[in-house]
């Protein structure tokens, strides 16, 4: 959403009405609803309000509460941050086609337009006060997009909206593209989850990697109902993330450690380890064009052991795909995201299930980008969508050189957390 003041003497569209290049006007912004500038992560948090230009004796647009010009001088200020923002907003929409038809070109590249903003999906603008030479050229920062699903039992459905999202993040140049727990479907119950279980080689996965090479990007395939190879035997089934590269190939496999049994007397009542093995191994860092990315699966999220040591081993970006149900993501969601980022000092980045999933399951919802201090820069609110993020690892790096935790630990205290190479025989 662009806030711009009206041009002196012309009348302003009706409130949310379109303006030029489809974006939004709103007129009468105060100032606690303005815009502003981004924090060092990117992110756009409240700035000053906007107000309209206005003009002295003929001579130019001057700020309110500025010395009036002197006669016969014309006053030279900064254009104001709407009006930077709406010229930013014209060049991307028009340039955001030709780019995705040009970077699909053989032998050439062409670089999407950097943005200061690592926000909602909806915006591809940033409203960051004006500074000399803002348009000129900045370091690219990756892009990563999160994605937001309502898996169901028909796993064609499923495989149709994700394929969807994929596509609109890979064209808007994500690099990385991340989906929640139970990305191939959520089962009304044990026997059908059972059923729909598939192992790594089937027609699934084969189907996401040949998304990736299409695409061009990087996949978290953030949950897969995988049958392993001891299927036959045990009739039970891994909860798998994998990461595929642009090429299609698995460079990752993780398979859930800490399945979740809880029952919350009269709200929630699961069994995982039911139907489900636990993963043997915590998975090395794999490096990725947006950093080294640390795997992990929903109720390792309230494990920090898990993430100190994927941080222990250089990772910059840890995930936890989850489908968090509404009590337990209500009170513990965005505390225990913004916890697993603060203590690591690394971006945490978590798709989520959200809405119905079948009769007897809602889930929370509530997809989020966290960056290394602990801020929410991305967020998807109700329903199926995408949140994008910058991730700076140059601002990553300050942090953790100006707070340097990971060399405070007191190893001698209480031991030192760490990937085991060789886990032992469970």
């Amino acid at each position: 959403m662009v806030r711009s003041p009206p041009l002196p003497g012309s009348r302003p569209p009706p409130a949310g009405k379109k303006g030029p290049s489809g974006a939004i006007f709103v007129w009468g912004t105060s100032l606690s609803d303005a815009p502003g500038p981004p924090s060092p992560s990117g992110f756009a948090g409240p700035c000053s309000a906007l107000h309209p230009p206005q003009a002295s004796g003929g001579a130019g647009p001057w700020e309110p509460g500025a010395a009036s010009p002197a006669p016969g001088r014309r006053s030279r200020v900064a254009p104001s941050p709407a009006a930077c923002s709406m010229l930013r907003a014209v060049i991307q929409t028009a340039l955001c086609p030709l780019h995705c038809a040009f970077r699909r070109v053989p032998g050439r590249q062409l670089q999407r337009i950097p943005s200061r903003t690592a926000s909602r999906s909806s915006s591809l603008l940033s409203c960051a006060p004006w500074q000399p030479g803002i348009m000129a050229a900045t370091a690219l920062k990756p892009l990563i997009a999160v994605c937001q699903l309502t898996s169901t039992p028909d796993k064609e459905q499923n495989f149709a909206s994700c394929s969807r999202l994929i596509r609109e993040a890979a064209q808007r140049g994500a690099c990385v593209v991340f989906l929640p727990e139970a990305f191939d479907f959520i089962g009304s119950d044990t026997q059908e989850t059972l059923s729909l279980a598939e192992s790594l080689e089937g027609a699934q996965i084969q189907r996401y990697a040949g998304l990736a090479r299409e695409c061009q990007v990087w996949l978290s395939l953030g949950g897969f109902h995988e049958r392993g190879e001891d299927w036959a035997s045990t009739r039970r089934i891994y909860n798998c993330h994998l990461l595929l590269d642009p090429t299609g190939h698995v460079v990752a496999t993780y398979r859930k450690t800490h399945l979740c049994d809880v029952d919350l007397e009269g709200r929630v009542s699961m069994k995982e380890s039911n139907f489900t093995n636990p993963g043997p191994e915590i998975v090395l860092p794999v490096s990725t064009p947006a950093g080294k990315i640390g795997l992990a699966i929903c109720y390792d999220l309230r494990f920090p052991e898990i993430s100190l040591a994927l941080t222990q081993e250089g990772a910059e970006i840890l995930t936890y795909p989850s489908a968090f149900t509404v009590t337990t993501g209500s009170a513990h969601w965005e505390a225990l995201l913004r916890a697993r980022a603060i203590e690591t000092q690394c971006y945490v980045v978590a798709a989520a299930q959200t809405g119905k999933n079948h009769e007897r399951r809602t889930s929370y919802g509530h997809t989020m980008v966290v960056d290394p201090w602990g801020c929410v820069i991305a967020q998807c609110q109700e329903g199926p969508g995408l949140c994008y993020a910058e991730i700076d690892l140059g601002y990553l790096r300050r942090i953790r050189q100006e707070m340097p935790v990971c060399t405070h630990r007191r190893a001698d205290l209480y031991g030192r957390v760490t990937v085991l190479k060789k886990p032992p025989p469970p």
